[in-house]
């Protein structure tokens, strides 16, 4: 039995991604955005009081890049991992985790925007900095999409996988913040992975979730990032 605790939109939204592309069956539990998941009987599924948290098999898990790991081990025939002795396994770990990179961007502007309730408690210039940032992110994408090998269609050789599933999910969160204009070649990745069906099924409820706004622009006032 699998059960994976989610909150619409947030980090748990690649787990629940990468259980549709398994095709294994699994239970939701849709827990909200706030201070109910520090209460004490989801500390225990996850410590420090975040989504997800993935019981499997009778053990509980947290950190959803390790619960991905967790998962495409656990059920390698979907081939949506890269195991022990593939060529393209640390490939597969670099592009898998560096969803982190941009996923810490995506919680700044998430805070600025949407957690900080008050204008006066909000920075423009971190607004700023974190999208800039955000863009050096899009590029080294573009990058790795644009490297001349036959069929770079994903960020692995040898095709979709786990990777693009996270890296995918962070740059649609980043998509809340900035767009990929001057990104040709991360643009149509994007295209191309989110018409997945195991994609548009992890996809919040319209109305629900932690982003209520399609785009949210920065201020005006912010200056400029050298």
């Amino acid at each position: 039995m699998i059960t994976l605790h989610h909150c619409a939109g947030s980090r748990s939204m690649r787990v629940l991604w990468l259980l549709n592309e398994l095709g294994e069956p699994f239970d939701i539990s849709i827990r909200a955005f706030d201070a109910s998941l520090r209460q004490p009987d989801y500390l225990v599924a996850s410590p420090a009081g975040r989504v997800p948290a993935l019981e499997l098999d009778g053990e509980t898990y947290f950190e959803s890049l390790a619960i991905m790991e967790i998962l495409c081990e656990r059920f390698p025939a979907r081939g949506l991992g890269r195991l022990q002795g593939d060529l393209d396994r640390p490939d597969w770990l670099v592009w898998l985790h560096f969803a982190e990179t941009i996923s810490q961007h995506c919680a700044a502007l998430t805070q600025q925007h949407i957690v900080l309730y008050e204008d006066w408690q909000r920075s423009p210039t971190v607004m700023k900095i974190e999208v800039a940032r955000l863009k050096k992110c899009f590029a080294a994408i573009e990058g790795r999409l644009s490297t001349p090998v036959e069929n770079r269609d994903y960020l692995l050789t040898s095709g979709f996988s786990a990777a693009d599933i996270a890296v995918g999910q962070a740059v649609w969160i980043a998509l809340h913040f900035t767009d990929l204009e001057g990104f040709p070649e991360t643009a149509a990745w994007m295209e191309r992975i989110t018409e997945r069906p195991g994609f548009r099924d992890a996809l919040p409820e319209p109305g629900t979730g932690i982003y209520t706004q399609d785009f949210y622009p920065q201020p005006a006032e912010a200056p400029p990032v050298g």
